[in-house]
């Protein structure tokens, strides 16, 4: 039985800490510096709570001495405190983040860290970069990479058409930060909540627009391979308008804590909500140019008797998928480990995977 410890008890790191602890192969630990949070927790019995100040030196270390893995289900701000962390103690690290400064400390540290170091390995990043590499990798040459993906409440009811389903302190960050993105070859950066576009799926009707940290590592991976590569977020029509308005003409971009505060008190969170992941590729094989798409839908549904979220789902999968793979030898056990690294088949076959391929309508076009 391998010794885990999961650092944030909110409702992804209590997802994963339930998800983990079901299987009868891991001992979790879960690790957040609120009692309240932790009480609050909805976890199996069998899953132990530890009360610790992360930022207290040696007081993270001590937690891991021993352990097999660390995972991060943190806000992305401390991310680089439990990676440094990990490989002061020698402990495998698996992360959700989004932010692209926190990941290039990540893969500092991996370069002369013993034990493997996994960042972004949920939604998006991370399913999405093992998607859409896949489905580059059936091609001679690339032209085109587009990754779409979309956590969205099933029933809007507000003029932001969005409820809280993920980290308030992660979506903020994604809709300030610069975009990475490749331009005509040239990977450049671009900016966020812009090159709004429309499109349907199943006759609903989305907008996507520029955010931070959907690429991953898969940007450096296919730099000089693909002619156009970008990630944008899905939302419904209206949303980038008023975030636009919100952070640049109110000037909440440098006051994120207000936003934040406004975020929490004003919009409701909700368990009905639904994950959507578009991928479409194109590129030359045997002289053709074709192109492929993956589309999947995923719905919130009862895991283990209690209702979860879409996204708790997709991003507690991802990661849990991801050690799984670790600890059965699928992944290597030092460096810097890339989302695009792992095989897409493999993922799907896990136990953890298969909470996406359950839900998978993949369709594959020639043009």
């Amino acid at each position: 039985m391998n010794n885990i410890v999961i650092v944030g008890a909110g409702k992804i790191g209590s997802t994963i800490a339930g998800m983990l602890a079901a299987t009868g192969d891991y001992r979790v630990t879960l690790v957040d510096r609120s009692a309240a949070q932790l009480a609050a927790a909805e976890v199996p019995a069998g899953v132990e709570t530890l009360e610790l100040d992360i930022a207290a030196a040696g007081a993270l270390e001590a937690a891991l001495a021993g352990k097999f893995a660390v995972l991060s289900a943190a806000p992305f701000h401390l991310t680089t405190r439990i990676a440094e962390a990990a490989a002061s103690a020698g402990v495998h690290y698996l992360d959700l983040t989004e932010d692209v400064v926190s990941t290039r400390r990540v893969k500092e540290l991996a370069r002369s860290g013993k034990s493997a170091f996994i960042p972004q390995c949920g939604l998006a990043p991370g399913f999405i970069s093992i998607v859409a590499n896949d489905l580059a990798s059936r091609f001679d040459t690339l032209e085109s990479v587009r990754m779409r993906v979309g956590a969205l409440p099933q029933y809007p009811s507000n003029a932001l058409n969005y409820n809280l389903t993920w980290s308030t302190d992660g979506v903020i960050n994604e809709y300030c930060e610069p975009c990475e993105a490749i331009v005509e070859g040239e990977l450049i950066e671009v900016p966020p909540l812009e090159e709004r576009e429309e499109f349907s799926l199943d006759g609903v009707t989305y907008e996507a627009f520029n955010t931070s940290g959907g690429l991953g590592t898969l940007a450096e991976t296919l730099r000089g391979k693909v002619r156009t590569l970008n990630y944008r977020t899905i939302r419904y029509p209206g949303h980038a308008a008023i975030m636009k308005a919100l952070l640049n003409d109110l000037g909440l971009r440098h006051r994120r804590d207000v936003l934040k505060d406004i975020f929490e008190s004003a919009l409701p969170a909700t368990l009905q909500d639904v994950v959507i992941v578009f991928v479409t590729v194109s590129g030359r094989r045997n002289g053709r140019l074709l192109q492929e798409t993956y589309a999947n839908k995923i719905y919130s549904q009862r895991v283990g008797g209690q209702l979860r979220s879409a996204i708790q789902i997709t991003t507690a999968s991802g990661i849990c998928a991801v050690l799984d793979m670790l600890a059965d030898g699928s992944l290597p056990a030092t460096g810097f480990v890339r989302q695009e690294d792992i095989a897409l088949d493999a993922f799907l076959a896990n136990r953890f995977g298969r909470a996406y391929a359950q839900h998978e309508m993949v369709s594959r076009l020639a043009s």
